[in-house]
């Protein structure tokens, strides 16, 4: 075992024997090899099912960086452009004044379209068809490109039915075939959990306090009020196998090693593996859009489907890319470091991200 992953095990641990947590994984890469795989804590606090590198957890919107990625490898390919109109691949978007919208603002929730009805069934996330023809209809709030606020499920339908539209395939089909499939982390890195991997999936608790918290903030958040009440990420949700089941692209299912390994292959060739090329990684981990976000209030500065040079709210090297889920999840890589890291956890703590901000801050200061 490294230093590094030393260090790490012995800061998950504390946190699972403290309490502050169940069961956690932490993956880092640097310059494409894998340095830390670590896994402690229990999958299922029920049972003691013990947490193991290839436990598979729910991630919220850590997976719309494993989304935004299928897109980029598709670009790197020829089969579609940032500024091809989302129209052109998928018509019915154009109603309502949406016809000049896109890719790029899809990837930079920037295409206007964030909230879904407050009364939508909850498994209507299940029907691919009724979603997209849901989303399509929707009427902007903004003109789509001249403000930008996050599409917390939009997101998800907009990317996959235009991977849909481009190639014919799902975008869990094509995630598996042209990106999870070559790095070897098929099993590992999903949209839709199929049955066979049902049993690795780890299972979840609500963090009461962060819970308390999040209620006393969200309800004045436009964020929060973007979507059904039952499709808002909690343990709940995140228990729920028929929507993991699901191919909704806006959050996913996914170990640490297996996201932190597509990471570093944006970055470096991982076992002859490269995903896109310097010049594409350039273009996609750079700030596209920043300012106050429309939907949390906040500052946000969007690269082409990840956050750029903040881990949540918090200021960090512009050089640093990737995906908070709300929850404690997270996924990021640093192009100046070659340094990828990712967190999975299953204690739900909607404000927080403390595992992955402090085995964050040990792999910088080990290993830059």
């Amino acid at each position: 075992m490294s230093d590094l992953s030393e260090q790490i095990q012995v800061l998950l641990e504390g946190m699972v024997e403290s309490g502050a947590e169940n069961g956690v994984q932490a993956a880092v890469y640097r310059r494409g090899e894998l340095v830390a795989d670590v896994a402690v804590g229990a999958a299922d606090p029920a049972t003691g099912r013990p947490v193991t590198p290839d436990t598979v957890f729910f991630a919220a919107s850590t997976a719309k960086g494993v989304a935004a990625t299928v897109v980029h490898v598709l670009a790197e390919r020829g089969v579609l452009d940032y500024d091809t109109r989302i129209a052109e691949l998928w018509p019915e978007f154009g109603a309502h004044g949406k016809d000049r919208a896109t890719v790029r603002h899809a990837l930079t929730h920037s295409a206007g379209v964030p909230a879904l009805p407050k009364d939508l069934a909850a498994d209507t996330i299940t029907d691919w068809d009724a979603m997209c023809a849901l989303t399509a209809g929707l009427e902007p709030r903004w003109v789509p490109g001249e403000r930008a606020g996050y599409h917390p499920l939009t997101f998800g339908f907009l990317l996959g039915e235009i991977v849909r539209r481009a190639t014919g395939r799902p975008i869990s089909r094509v995630l598996a075939e042209d990106v999870a499939g070559p790095l070897g982390v098929a099993d590992e890195l999903y949209f839709g959990v199929p049955a066979a991997a049902h049993g690795r999936l780890a299972r979840f608790t609500d963090d009461p306090a962060g819970a308390a918290m999040f209620a006393s903030v969200a309800a004045d958040l436009p964020l929060f009020n973007a979507g059904p009440p039952d499709l808002t990420p909690g343990a709940t949700l995140a228990n729920r196998t028929d929507l993991l089941a699901a191919d909704a692209p806006s959050w996913g299912v996914l170990s640490a090693r297996a996201v932190a390994r597509m990471y570093a292959a944006l970055l470096d060739e991982v076992d002859g593996v490269r995903l896109v090329s310097p010049a594409r990684l350039r273009a996609m981990s750079t700030v596209a859009t920043s300012g106050t976000d429309e939907m949390t209030g906040a500052p946000a500065h969007y690269g082409l489907g990840y956050t750029v040079g903040t881990l949540g709210q918090r200021p960090v090297a512009p050089t640093v890319f990737g995906m908070v889920g709300v929850g404690g999840s997270a996924a990021y890589a640093d192009t100046a470091t070659g340094i990828t890291v990712a967190v999975t956890k299953n204690r739900f703590n909607p404000v927080e991200i403390n595992a992955y901000d402090r085995v964050h801050e040990l792999a910088v200061a080990v290993l830059s």
